[in-house]
């Protein structure tokens, strides 16, 4: 094929609605830790198999194995012959979108030309209008459960699709349930109002039989105080997929926050036996053996060691197997840090937080929830005060409400009283205290700290128009 040819097929396949054509970036994703995922939805999942087959491809091929992800193509496409004879074309685009990109990495530019003719033919008789994704919505979608699974720095992205795929059919149930899902992950759980309670029951009402579904909207329901409705859908998912891997790990999340660990740990054991490398499965189980020993610790005043030390280092094994499967799991790297911590393995710890900030798909939750536990560590355990000030000020610097937001700002309060008390006269402490004082809508308590920050700095400027912009606050 001449170079031209070979560009103008490239153009004509920038064109094709796929996986290769949305942006989805291999950095932000780990890609064997998706690929176990998709297996494990083949395996146990009986819906979706053909987007999980195209996914799986795509993966293949950002890891560089295009043969691999040509034959996971042929058998989505196998897939769509056995299920959907009628529909052949409609269901096949995205797969032939994805065949054609493959060719064309494989330096088979004529089968790359010929999917993509058949892509472009088999749209055409859809849509003529250069609005033809309105009328193929199935398109949005599935780009919408694309950039679920390559992670949260793509929901957003995944509401917008979901949205467009509802626009022409507002009561189809797996657009719905893509939309419910994405509002669900998208929320803050610290807020006590929720968007997404609603939309998991409409999509729950309109797909009874999706227990995947059905635990998510449960433990929404936990969140909101409502937990024997949510334990009842709880048990009823069980009853109808009691071997469902992702339906077990989440009634054991249920369990668990709801203080049943041997319930949990029971549900968490049985998934694994069918789902042995699953890196969430262990993280929950980890999490599960601290609460064991959070509770140990609060019943009695000298727990048992031998108790003690078993439920940490159980708890630090799971963490560290989570991590090895999936080495952007962020929380599980917080949550080793912490239990090195309460073992006072402190070197360890420190580690596991540099490792746990170099991961590079942070999001600034997840860069406030680093700050204020890097900050405890130096407050309580290192006493290294003013570096924990420091941490904590990062923390607030990110301005997005969230658990640990608030942490860094009342753990820094108390740092900052505690050394004006003893006697400082670091106008900088002052500062932070006002700052912190504003944050709280203290507006006195704030302007009284900037005062005295000016009386010990009188040229700084921040500390001038910080105080500035309180008084006219006040007097306005």
């Amino acid at each position: 094929m001449s170079t031209v040819s070979k560009t103008s097929l490239k153009s004509s396949l920038l064109q094709l609605e796929c996986y290769f054509t949305w942006t989805l970036l291999k950095q932000d994703v780990d890609l064997n830790d998706l690929e176990e995922r998709i297996n494990h939805q083949i395996e146990f999942l009986t819906k979706s198999k053909v987007r999980s087959y195209n996914l799986l491809s795509y993966v293949c091929h950002l890891n560089n194995s295009n043969e691999e992800a040509l034959r996971n193509l042929q058998k989505a496409e196998e897939e769509v012959k056995r299920n959907h004879p009628d529909e052949i074309a409609r269901r096949s685009l995205l797969t032939w979108g994805n065949c054609a990109w493959i060719c064309y990495y494989m330096g088979r530019y004529e089968e790359a030309q010929k999917y993509a003719s058949k892509v472009e033919n088999s749209r055409k008789k859809f849509s003529s209008t250069p609005q033809w994704k309105d009328q193929l919505p199935e398109i949005y979608a599935e780009e919408g459960w694309a950039l679920l699974k390559f992670g949260k720095k793509y929901y957003e992205r995944a509401k917008t699709c979901f949205e467009n795929a509802l626009r022409n059919e507002p009561d189809n149930p797996e657009f719905n349930t893509g939309y419910a899902i994405t509002m669900y992950r998208l929320e803050n759980p610290s807020l006590k109002q929720s968007v997404s309670i609603n939309l998991l029951k409409r999509a729950v009402e309109l797909d009874p039989e999706n227990t995947s579904l059905l635990v998510l909207f449960a433990l929404k329901l936990q969140d909101l105080k409502q937990i024997d409705e949510g334990e009842r859908h709880i048990e009823e998912a069980m009853k109808k997929t009691p071997d469902l891997p992702h339906v077990l790990q989440y009634a054991a999340k249920f369990y668990r926050r709801k203080g049943e660990l041997d319930k949990a740990v029971k549900l968490l054991e049985k998934a694994l036996t069918m789902t042995p490398n699953s890196a969430s499965l262990h993280h929950q189980l980890g999490l599960c053996y601290r609460s064991e020993f959070f509770q140990l610790k609060k019943a009695t005043k000298y727990p048992p060691r031998e108790q003690v030390d078993k439920l940490i280092q159980l708890s630090i094994a799971h963490f560290k197997t989570a991590i090895e499967k999936k080495i952007t799991f962020f929380h599980s790297y917080m949550d080793l840090a912490n239990m090195y911590v309460e073992g006072k393995r402190y070197e360890e710890a420190e580690e596991i937080f540099q490792k746990a900030f170099q991961i590079n798909i942070l999001d600034d939750f997840d860069k406030q929830q680093f700050y204020c536990c890097y900050g405890n560590f130096k407050h309580f355990h290192l006493r290294k005060y003013s570096e924990a000030i420091e941490d904590y000020m990062e923390g607030l610097k990110i301005k997005k409400y969230s658990y640990y937001f608030d942490k860094c700002k009342e753990s820094l309060k108390k740092l900052l009283e505690q050394r004006i008390r003893r006697g400082s006269r670091d106008a900088t402490d002052f500062g932070r205290l006002g700052f912190v004082h504003n944050l709280n809508g203290e507006k006195h308590e704030a302007i009284r700290c900037y005062e005295q920050a000016l009386a010990l700095h009188p040229d700084n400027e921040d500390y001038a128009s910080a105080l500035y912009e309180l008084q006219l606050s006040i007097s306005s």
